[in-house]
């Protein structure tokens, strides 16, 4: 073993250390402490002074995304996140059932590591942190090393919170220094790990050796049928793909449409800031856009104007985001896939089947189980969508991006950390929240002997012989 392994050991062997003592003492809260903190560690975040900070040093650090989109998501996010929480137990005794005679008795992990991506690092510590005091447990948050003076300073804002309200600071620790070696080795020694981040992070953290839960790729198609209403539906597109420069994998990555309304739609998106890209000026987009194989990171999370310079193509400076015109699918046709940038691909259907086959093979090229949705007023195209498509979540008439991790107008729970089920190589298909950062006991009582007669279980059957 090298010095500077054993050094990095011994380092991360100290914060769990740290972290599980502190973990000790949090385990006997009542539900009263614990609900006070968590709306303390929000309310020291999301005032606007502390807010306004963050979101700036994100921008300024990360050099993705705006100021304006961040200050939004920490404001719905978090504030969402205590939503959820509220009221909610988390200790001791937490279902009854007495007909089974069973009840359930919640009791915390211990130490979390909360892996953190550099595409959200103003609300994502914050969230991991909340879940992580909800359930009585300590987190040791890694950030990505090109956004670790943001995540230091929201640490240092709820430590400040934990010591104000006199509870152990080392309940939330934070990496000042990360490295890829660091985030290993917390991985390894920690008891649960929450990774948000890149495929090949997540993977590390499923082979760690620890419990873990990650987040798989994303790539949301959105179908748009006949039905639609062509406007909102444009103007939902645009407020989900200019969102914080499209830094979230849930934007809105292909439109599939049908060929009935695609002109119109078209035009729609047009007139909320969308630009068309000609046959050459796509040509050009695609050779920025990537460079042997790989997503140029130059234009992740950039304006529009940005990507246009890069490209080398003539855009006007009041355009939102750049549509695409696209047929085929998968690697030969790299529009088609994951973009994390301000770029929509355009396809077009005209059997709602073979909309739900595009859906199927653009997630299977990237964004396996991740998210899709669909704009439509036909009940049976929303279920036919949502029976067929290996999918973890379906937005209806909504901007994905604001929709899939929870926001005010619909009833998905807040989180930033989004499963993807065994489609994506993921434990979960849910949004994960606090209740996966808690272990539970179930009690069991007697009860009345509830076995069925054969004639119950097999009369169907026994009758056809």
């Amino acid at each position: 073993m090298t010095q500077g392994k054993l050094k990095c050991q011994e380092y991360i062997a100290n914060l769990v250390s740290r972290a599980g003592k502190a973990q000790a003492i949090a385990e006997s809260y009542s539900q009263e402490r614990v609900d006070e903190l968590v709306a303390a560690l929000v309310w020291n975040i999301v005032k606007e002074g502390p807010a306004r900070t963050i979101s700036q040093m994100a921008v300024d650090e990360s050099g993705m995304g705006n100021i304006e989109s961040k200050y939004v998501k920490l404001m719905t996010k978090c504030k969402g996140t205590l939503r959820d929480m509220k009221g909610e137990k988390s200790v001791g005794i937490v279902e009854t059932d007495e007909k089974k005679g069973l009840f359930k008795v919640a009791k915390p992990v211990g130490v979390v590591g909360g892996i953190l991506p550099c595409t959200n690092p103003e609300a994502t510590p914050v969230i991991k942190a909340i879940m992580a005091i909800k359930t009585r447990n300590a987190i040791i948050l890694a950030p990505h090393p090109r956004t670790k003076k943001t995540n230091t300073y929201i640490v240092n804002l709820m430590r400040a919170t934990l010591k104000q309200y006199e509870a152990p600071e080392d309940l939330i620790i934070g990496i000042e220094e990360p490295s890829l070696e660091a985030t290993s080795e917390l991985m390894k020694q920690c008891d649960l790990v929450v990774a948000t981040g890149g495929g090949d992070l997540v993977r590390a953290a499923y082979s760690s050796g620890t419990p873990a839960y990650g987040v798989g790729q994303g790539n949301s198609v959105v179908v748009v049928d006949e039905t639609a209403d062509l406007k909102d539906t444009a103007n939902k597109v645009m407020r989900s793909k200019s969102f914080d420069f499209a830094t979230s994998c849930s934007t809105e990555n292909s439109l599939v449409i049908h060929t009935s309304v695609y002109g119109e739609l078209v035009k729609c998106l047009i007139e909320e800031g969308g630009y068309l890209v000609n046959a050459a000026e796509k040509v050009k987009l695609q050779q920025a856009m990537w460079q042997n194989g790989h997503l140029n990171g130059a234009i992740i999370a950039q304006s529009v104007q940005t990507i246009a310079g890069i490209a080398g193509l003539d855009i006007p400076a009041d355009r939102k985001f750049i549509m695409v015109e696209e047929t085929g699918i998968g690697a030969d046709y790299p529009f088609s896939g994951e973009k994390l940038s301000m770029v929509v691909a355009l396809f077009q259907y005209e059997e709602f089947q073979e909309a739900i086959d595009k859906v199927n093979a653009i997630t299977s090229y990237h964004g396996r189980g991740h998210s899709c949705g669909i704009h439509s007023f036909d009940e049976e195209h929303i279920k036919q969508l949502a029976l067929s498509t290996k999918t973890s979540r379906i937005m209806v008439r909504q901007p994905q991006c604001l929709a899939n991790s929870g926001a005010w107008t619909n009833g998905m729970p807040m989180t930033l950390t989004l499963g993807c089920g065994t489609w994506g190589g993921n434990i979960s298909s849910s949004n994960i929240t606090w209740k996966n950062l808690l272990n539970i006991t179930w009690v069991s009582s007697p009860i009345e002997s509830t076995m069925p007669t054969d004639r119950e279980l097999f009369g169907e059957i026994m009758a056809a012989e």
